[in-house]
């Protein structure tokens, strides 16, 4: 009996691999697994469970801000931002190179979804780069590693349902990871410059004419346009959370809204892409919550079975201690990110270990914070990174998968880097929100 709780975990994550929904596997696996084993009566109580769900108003958040995210793709403000940045940063070597991760940063703090921050950045970006010189192992590794940090810097989606599992405050999970994500950002700007410095063959300039073209044709106007308005929607989602004055939830509502009216001011809002932006709205929020469902079912039969109490009596009996579960945990999740989706490992691997690190007091929001820049080095990783596959779908002919491979590793070592200092440092994910607590208190 000790061994079911593990027997069913292994299951769940073959028939992923195997390439089976993720939902229906959850939910599947785990009532075949409890009406054997705990019978049917026990199902009672997952109703109960189901209904907390849908009735979380934290959870709320995501339908908004998904709406917000995809509003701001298809409404072309990301191609503006892009263009207007390249040619601010274009006289540098590297300059267009630095305003793609500028670009990727900000688009992390409008968007939260990764897959089509990647896709919108490789279409715009990468024939640019590639005509101007770059070359493209580290066109496709900017560019790639850029996408990916709607993984950490909020407003997230994945700080939101890590919040939501771990049951932590998500706008501490959003204060909390602000630092690190910005830290990441600096150091990716760090590298470029200095191939700049050191290797400026890699990243040329772009020619002084076609940045005169741009001064010509007033310049002012479309910096506001494409830069000013839309970081003010971001403060104001940003600093409603952050100020107290706003429920994380409450300023997804404020996102949604100035995403629509932005949309509207840029004289883009149609009928059709309207109709599309709720369309992929309720498609990706839909899977969420079926992942989210079978999860509930998951973890409820997983409890059932007792699999937490004996996954805690191993560590104890093993004498593991925090520091070394930790890495474990880590480890796992890194290499689970190479085959399964950051939502899948969030609501299957982390409800488990989640009980486990509160009983060795482990503060939580740091755990949290630690998982999300994990999940996003996982999602980077060759052979089989996410964001690799997305940006290869969209590429020139020209560049090679290897292209790919080899350019993300010195973001990925990058990314290392920064996850060892908030292991070694955890005040960079606590310091933040503590202070804030502290002022808010006054």
């Amino acid at each position: 009996m000790e061994m079911l709780p593990f027997v069913m975990f292994a299951a769940v994550f073959v028939l992923l691999l195997l390439g089976y929904p993720v939902a229906l596997t959850l939910g599947g696996v785990s009532i075949l697994f409890g009406v054997v084993f705990l019978g049917t009566d026990f199902f009672a109580f997952l109703p109960l469970r189901i209904w907390g769900t849908m009735t979380n108003y934290v959870l709320l958040a995501v339908p908004l801000f998904i709406f917000m995210g995809v509003m701001l793709q298809k409404s072309g403000i990301a191609e503006k931002l892009l263009e207007t940045m390249g040619m601010l940063f274009g006289r540098f070597r590297g300059g267009l190179a630095i305003s793609v991760v500028i670009v990727g940063a900000l688009l992390a703090a409008s968007t939260g979804i990764v897959g089509a921050t990647v896709v919108t950045m490789g279409l715009m970006s990468l024939p640019a780069m590639l005509k101007r010189g770059y070359d493209p192992e580290l066109a496709t590794g900017t560019i790639a590693a850029s996408g990916t940090l709607g993984q950490i810097i909020p407003p997230s989606i994945v700080l939101v349902l890590l919040g939501s599992v771990l049951n932590v405050s998500v706008g501490d999970m959003f204060i909390g990871a602000m630092v690190p994500g910005l830290l990441l950002v600096l150091m990716y700007l760090l590298y470029i410059i200095g191939l700049g410095l050191f290797r400026p063959g890699l990243v040329p300039a772009i020619p002084a004419a076609e940045i005169e073209a741009f001064r010509g044709k007033k310049p002012w106007k479309t910096i506001i346009e494409a830069f000013i308005i839309p970081s003010a929607m971001i403060l104001a989602v940003l600093g409603s959370i952050f100020a107290g004055v706003a429920s994380p939830t409450e300023a997804a509502a404020i996102g949604a809204f100035g995403a629509l009216l932005l949309t509207l001011i840029q004289r883009r809002l149609t009928l059709d892409i309207l109709k599309s932006v709720m369309r992929d709205t309720a498609w990706l929020t839909s899977m969420v919550f079926f992942i989210l469902l079978g999860a509930s079912a998951f973890s409820l039969v997983f409890r059932g079975m007792h699999g937490d109490r004996y996954l805690s009596e191993m560590i104890a009996q093993a004498n593991l201690q925090p520091e070394l579960f930790l890495a474990i945990v880590m480890a796992g999740v890194f290499i689970a990110g190479f085959f399964i989706d950051f939502i899948e490992i969030i609501f299957i691997v982390v409800p488990v270990v989640a009980p486990i690190f509160a009983a060795f007091g482990v503060d939580l929001l740091w755990v949290g914070v630690l998982l999300a820049m994990n999940l996003q080095a996982s999602f980077l990783t060759p052979p089989f990174g996410f964001s690799l596959f997305y940006l290869k779908g969209v590429a020139p002919k020209e560049v090679k998968t290897g292209h790919l491979y080899r350019g993300i590793i010195p973001f990925i070592i990058i990314q290392l880097v920064v996850l060892v200092l908030i292991v070694v440092f955890p005040d960079l994910v606590t310091w933040l929100p503590e202070m804030l607590e502290g002022r808010q208190g006054r």
